[in-house]
């Protein structure tokens, strides 16, 4: 590899095996009982090839579920690729979930030198810079209180305040910029414009064009595990722009397709609670008013992140169906944050008859009984998280 090259990525293929019917939960084991698990491979990249130079601040962009986040988990050393080589020149440090190893039970004066430590900085490195993490981050008088009472927006304030520490040769981020409020967003586009201005090699996923436009130097666009585009910024983010708007167009028009049959919008009854603790149970009807032929038509259901990614999905072949109405019975095993449900009515052939985003958003927090930076959390985040 060149020296001027930061990265260099060949024939890079990835690829899951599904199973059919997956069991989220103990009833939906017994449902499952003498049902055929069959597995199915989802091929999740498909000959991924690309350099990045040092000193790039590289943007990545593509629909939910194009394989941004494989790559990056590939280029972190999360995942193993079933063929084609990685090359790194320098150090990597990725950001792909902020506030890793975190512990709720300490404080965050704990969690600063506990979260630095995994970054691999000594004790006395922390000694030095703590004051000015905690200057960016703005929680000098919550510095003594334990994680676990700390808001959501407090817990991302201070992850990425230790992580722009990180002084590597290469930085890798997944949708950082979307944590805090405004004002504290604008401070974290102060820190990248700074990057860029020095030359840092960053790698950035997003899906905020305006992101790209105002920091990447160059970018790549990714389309059901393939480079659809590689080159300059305003090119790039044209082709996903028409990207966007070829998919809203189709699906606009299956939407009025299915006005002018005999099927009704179906109707969501969300669960009374919207917070949850990691492993409880959510339990979601959904219900409709016309007809639904299960031979025919499936129902989906969603769970997405709030920075977007897919983590679990199941539908109306693995749920309890009464008449007129399914019950989705889901075991929280994800991690803490924010979540919305999505639900929508299919063809066999895939085309889209009816769909609700945003049907139900609901939390899920840490009450201290669970380890936020439990291995066995995340593994159920990153498999949920591949296609």
């Amino acid at each position: 590899m060149k020296d001027d090259i930061a990265i260099k990525v060949h024939d890079l293929h990835k690829s899951f095996d599904l199973a059919e019917n997956k069991s989220t939960s103990i009833k939906q084991l017994l449902i499952n009982v003498g049902k055929e698990n069959k597995k199915y491979r989802q091929k999740v990249l498909d000959g991924i090839d690309f350099e990045i130079k040092k000193g790039e601040f590289f943007g990545i962009v593509g629909r939910n579920g194009s394989g941004k986040s494989t790559l990056l988990k590939i280029l972190a050393g999360v995942y193993t690729p079933d063929s084609g080589t990685v090359e790194l020149n320098g150090n990597l440090t990725p950001f792909i979930e902020l506030g890793v190893g975190f512990n709720s039970e300490l404080s965050g004066h704990d969690n600063v030198y506990l979260s630095a430590s995994l970054l691999g900085y000594p004790r006395k490195v922390v000694d030095g810079m703590y004051d000015e993490i905690v200057n960016f981050a703005e929680l000098h008088e919550h510095m003594d209180k334990k994680l676990k009472n700390y808001s959501s927006g407090m817990q991302v304030r201070l992850a990425f305040s230790i992580a722009i520490k990180a002084k590597n040769d290469i930085l890798i981020f997944d949708e950082v910029l979307a944590v805090g409020d405004e004002a504290f967003q604008q401070k974290c586009m102060r820190i990248f414009e700074e990057y860029r201005r020095t030359g840092q090699t960053v790698v950035l996923v997003t899906h905020s064009m305006d992101t790209v436009r105002d920091l990447c130097t160059r970018a790549m666009l990714i389309d059901n595990g393939k480079i659809t585009h590689i080159g300059s910024v305003e090119s790039v983010t044209e082709r996903y722009s028409d990207l966007n708007t070829d998919k809203e167009g189709a699906q606009e028009k299956a939407l009025k397709l299915a006005q002018k049959t005999k099927y009704s919008q179906f109707v969501i009854k969300p669960p009374v609670k919207t917070v949850y603790l990691p492993n409880e149970e959510l339990t979601l009807h959904v219900s409709w008013k016309g007809k639904f032929d299960p031979d025919k038509h499936i129902i989906g259901v969603a769970i997405i992140r709030s920075d977007g990614e897919y983590v679990f999905g199941s539908n109306s072949k693995n749920m309890v169906l009464t008449h007129a109405e399914i019950t989705c019975n889901i075991e929280l095993d994800i991690g803490i944050g924010r979540y919305s449900v999505t639900v929508a009515m299919l063809d066999k052939s895939g085309a889209m008859i009816d769909k609700k985003e945003d049907a139900f958003s609901f939390r899920v927090i840490d009450d201290g009984r669970v380890d936020v930076g439990g291995s066995s959390r995340l593994k159920y985040v990153y498999e949920e998280d591949k296609i």
